[in-house]
């Protein structure tokens, strides 16, 4: 019997796919599009900051911005209202290119951070996120500066409009599925484990002799290409893409995605994803509406973030193992803790 027998498959699993799959036809386009789609794609970013940070031992903030990379180099390749800039490829080339170009940049990008540990990681991470933001703000000739792009329509392909909500929901659906199930199985190939071994004990991987820095990279490539996919379909759903979209802010709400949702397991960053967007649609809203300002909505965040952390660093997957835990050692007829002997 294999790690993926279909018996092995836990029944949750199969009723929260059954959910999403039939999710068009009990939501409406913006529950589809708006809440859904954009959760699936934060959560595809958010994945790849998982893989490197809970399998690798590596806390990187520049996955936004390979994410907005792929981005920009799909408007630039592609179509956008900006011809003057735009190639004009179709999509089958432009896509591809785009998506090798944002893996390059986070190849070289994790190149450069696997030679710090810790909070040097992060430091140069963000800074290489900082030096991207200012460079596309400030360049006008291929990425247009402040303005950035805009009009840049998904395609109509196989005979499929994936400008349409439900189409396009169940694209953002494959690619995060395909993702999700990509990462479970390379954690479980001799590659992740070897990489489990480096995050956890470097020095005895390297007198084992595994070559750490190569394991290190090969883990940025492959999280590069999670973050690339979704950073084109995050130019699709919103149809532009600005230097705003890769800022420090985006990419310091990835790393809240991620920790929030919990980074011992690939569902983790959906979790964090899902109650992020929600928040940041209604909560809003609700704060506009009590007459407090918009901007108080970081706060929320913030606020909500401390006090995940502070119940369990595992975000809410560890809250859930948690409440499991306790509910596995009390009597379900007497409601007593049950004796842990």
């Amino acid at each position: 019997m294999t790690d993926w027998d279909l018996r092995r498959i836990p029944s949750a699993y199969w009723v929260v796919g059954a959910l999403l799959l039939m999710m068009p036809a009990i939501s409406s386009n913006f529950i589809l599009f708006s809440i859904f789609g954009w959760a699936l794609i934060l959560g595809m970013i958010a994945l790849s900051l998982m893989f490197l940070g809970g399998y690798g031992g590596m806390v990187s903030l520049v996955q936004m911005t390979v994410a907005g990379v792929a981005g920009y180099m799909t408007a630039i390749l592609g179509d956008s209202a900006i011809d003057a800039i735009s190639l004009g490829w179709v999509w089958w080339l432009a896509v591809p290119v785009a998506i090798l170009i944002a893996m390059v940049f986070g190849t070289l990008s994790g190149a450069l951070a696997v030679r710090t540990e810790g909070i040097y990681t992060i430091m140069i991470t963000l800074a290489i996120a900082t030096a991207f933001f200012y460079f596309a703000r400030q360049n006008y000739v291929v990425f247009n500066g402040f303005s950035g792009f805009n009009q840049i329509l998904a395609p109509e392909a196989f005979g499929v409009n994936w400008r349409n909500p439900v189409a396009f929901y169940y694209l953002a659906l494959f690619f995060a599925g395909l993702a999700y199930f990509a990462v479970l199985y390379v954690s479980r190939s001799p590659f992740g484990l070897a990489l489990q071994g480096i995050r956890d004990n470097p020095r005895r991987m390297a007198a084992l002799g595994f070559n750490v820095t190569a394991h290190r990279i090969a883990a940025y490539t492959f999280a590069s290409l999670i973050a690339a996919v979704a950073g084109v379909l995050l130019v699709w759903q919103t149809s532009s893409i600005s230097p705003g979209a890769i800022s420090v802010g985006p990419a310091i709400d990835i790393l809240i995605i991620a920790v929030v949702g919990g980074l011992r397991h690939p569902v983790g960053p959906f979790i964090g994803a899902i109650i992020f967007v929600l928040l940041r649609t209604f909560a809003l809203d609700a704060l506009v509406a009590v007459g407090l300002a918009g901007e108080r909505f970081q706060l929320l965040i913030g606020i909500g973030f401390l006090v995940i952390v502070f119940w369990s660093s595992d975000g809410v997957l560890g809250l859930w193992q948690r409440w499991r835990d306790r509910a596995g050692r009390t009597d379900p007829l007497t409601g007593q803790q049950k004796d842990a002997g």
